[in-house]
């Protein structure tokens, strides 16, 4: 349990990836620097599906290609209605992201959603996307009416969710995937041959992935909740 202990706490320090000698030098966590490799790693993979497209798909790439993009629209637009397509693209990014970001921990890479910095920002971010979601579609001043709703009472509890979502959405996405690696590590303890294959494919792919798709829905959720 010591050894499980110290790993525990070797996940959970934020350790410098590198650093950019300018300014006295500027430390570079290993979380963005697997952000960065990730988002190389997508934008080439973009460029590379995207090629040669044509109006009538022929090859099994563009088809594949369309599928998926047509899924994300059709479930997307599912939860936000015709009116929320404007933020499809956004919520697309991100759920790609965290799947990759959790899935990369199978070739031996520290995920970056162990991070807490990391699901902090994610978290933030999607909160200010769910408030301009209320503000665009209600103005300026039915926004601030909606806090008063259903009755002015109530007030205090619905200025307190600007602070809540985004608190539960970070540590729902962060405690999940660490969780997931205490788990795997007392499988190893228990059982270090045979067990922790099944167990890995689990914890590092299914539930990464259901994670990915956990976070992006109850933001979504959050969205059509703002924009009513």
């Amino acid at each position: 349990m010591g050894n499980l202990a110290e790993e525990l706490m070797a996940e959970l320090t934020c350790e410098t990836a590198f650093t950019i000698p300018v300014f006295g030098g500027i430390p570079i966590p290993e979380s963005v620097a697997v952000t960065w490799a990730i988002m190389a790693f997508l934008l080439i993979a973009s460029v590379l599906l995207t090629r040669n497209l044509k109006i009538v798909p022929t090859g099994k790439r563009q088809i594949a290609l369309e599928y998926c993009v047509t899924f994300l629209n059709d479930f997307f637009t599912g939860i936000l209605g015709e009116h929320g397509k404007r933020y499809i693209p956004y919520l697309s990014t991100v759920l790609i992201y965290i799947a990759c970001a959790n899935l990369i921990g199978l070739l031996g890479v520290k995920p970056p959603t162990k991070d807490l910095n990391v699901t902090a920002g994610l978290a933030i971010m999607s909160i200010v996307l769910i408030e301009y979601c209320g503000i665009y579609s209600k103005g300026v001043k039915g926004f601030i009416k909606s806090f008063a709703q259903p009755m002015p009472i109530i007030t205090p509890i619905n200025i307190m969710e600007i602070f809540i979502k985004p608190l539960s959405l970070c540590m729902r996405l962060f405690g999940n995937v660490l969780g997931a690696f205490v788990v795997m590590e007392l499988i190893k303890i228990i059982m270090p041959a045979f067990l922790p294959i099944p167990f890995s494919m689990y914890f590092d792919i299914f539930d990464g992935l259901i994670q990915a798709y956990v976070f992006v829905f109850l933001t979504s959720l959050f969205m059509k909740e703002s924009m009513e």
